[in-house]
């Protein structure tokens, strides 16, 4: 058995070691999920429905699967469904034949409010985990608040404007958006890619190759990466206090020998407002629009030619309230990468002098997203707490203490 103290430091990548070797069943992980979300969910209020009866049965086949011989690369781990999607969308049946266990819906907005960017559900509003009175972002609410409280590793998105990047930043977790095109999109317009929501970067490459037939590039370029900061991509009005977190969190990356930020790459871009409006609603044949697209793209393809990595912050300004964001446009820094279409993260940077937190997004090119994921992994690695491993060891006494439950790549 595990607790469920236990069971929220796991990763995902941790939970399917354990399971496929024995040492925890799917029964036991997905019961101490069903505790753990009974524990936490009544205030945080990140799911609209937990199908108890449904993700123990669930978990029973997979146990039984497993013995069968089976292959089942994420087996046993719970996940929370973003409830727009629902359990049958490609993404989350991909995760299920992979192992994954769906426990619940997790929280959207109302469709009807505009620009809300927060989640609701029949008990109120979803609380950001980091502090209640601040929204945990959206349009992914629930499974950002669900995954950062531990109520499950891995949560499913969708990321149409920034709606897996804006919550994960918010509620201090990784984030990550694939290349447009890569998974099938959520939307006519294909400005909305499925996405994912987890602690920790190998969980989204595992989430990666779970749900993705096409293979995943290989890393192309050696470390240190060439990268390039931007706070505002010539046009947002972002906070100063998180653009210097953020670029506090570029420059940490720098001294670790991870990148070299290269001066002069930046994009300068055009607002994306206009010309993603018009292509969310069907009718992008304005000559501007075109014009934005194609502008944009230029300059996009001009700065990748000179870096392997853009950087920013996630958001332009800390978490709204549940009163929603008033004028402010949480997606300015995210939507540009929904039209272009370029894979993109966002890892926790840090927190303002108020305690706000801050994420730092990081933009590849188009199908690098092993080389994204690669440099997230090393970039968390080293400052991680040891709290996961040290729970997995417990859990696992007769196995090595020492040995890693999850892989891990060397630091340059």
């Amino acid at each position: 058995m595990i607790t469920t103290s236990e069971y929220a430091a796991l990763s995902a990548l941790d939970i399917a070691h354990h399971v496929r070797r024995g040492e925890l069943t799917a029964i036991d992980v997905v019961t101490a999920a069903l505790a753990r979300i009974r524990e936490r969910d009544e205030d945080l209020r990140a799911f609209t429905e937990v199908w108890a009866e449904q993700a123990l049965t669930r978990a029973a086949d997979v146990d039984a699967q497993l013995a069968r011989g089976a292959r089942l690369p994420l087996a046993g781990v719970p996940i929370g469904v973003k409830a727009s999607e629902g359990p049958g969308s490609y993404q989350n049946t991909r995760l299920a034949a992979a192992g994954c266990v769906p426990v619940g819906a997790t929280s959207v907005p109302r469709t009807s409010r505009g620009w809300q960017t927060y989640g609701h559900t029949d008990r109120g509003p979803t609380l950001n985990p980091l502090n209640p009175a601040w929204s945990p972002g959206g349009s992914s609410a629930g499974s950002a608040a669900a995954v950062a409280a531990g109520l499950v590793p891995l949560a499913s998105g969708s990321d149409g404007a920034g709606s897996v990047r804006i919550p994960a930043a918010w509620c201090g977790i990784v984030g990550f958006k694939p290349t447009n095109g890569r998974l099938p999109a959520r939307d006519r317009a294909g400005l909305n890619s499925p996405g994912v929501l987890v602690r920790s970067p190998p969980d989204a490459l595992a989430y990666l190759d779970a749900v993705d037939e096409q293979p995943v590039t290989a890393l192309r370029s050696a470390y240190p990466l060439a990268a390039t900061w931007s706070a505002t991509l010539g046009y947002a009005d972002t906070n100063p206090a998180v653009a210097a977190v953020a670029r506090r969190a570029a420059e940490r990356l720098a001294e670790a020998g991870l990148i070299t930020l290269v001066e002069g790459a930046d994009p300068t871009l055009v607002a994306p407002a206009p010309a993603w409006t018009a292509l969310r609603s069907g009718v992008p044949s304005s000559a501007d629009v075109g014009e934005v697209t194609a502008t944009n793209e230029e300059r996009l393809r001009n700065c990748f030619q000179r870096a392997d990595l853009l950087l920013t912050p996630t958001t332009p300004h800390p978490p709204h309230g549940h009163d929603g964001p008033g004028r402010r446009m949480s997606v300015a820094l995210t939507w540009a990468f929904n039209i272009s279409g370029h894979p993109a993260l966002t890892l926790p940077a840090g927190t303002t002098l108020q305690g706000a937190p801050v994420g730092l997004q990081l933009v590849a090119r188009r199908h690098d997203e092993r080389q994204l994921l690669d440099i997230a992994d090393r970039a968390t690695r080293s400052a991680a707490s040891p709290r996961s491993r040290h729970t997995a060891a417990k859990i696992a006494r007769h196995v090595d203490s020492q040995q890693p439950t999850t892989p891990h790549l060397p630091l340059p």
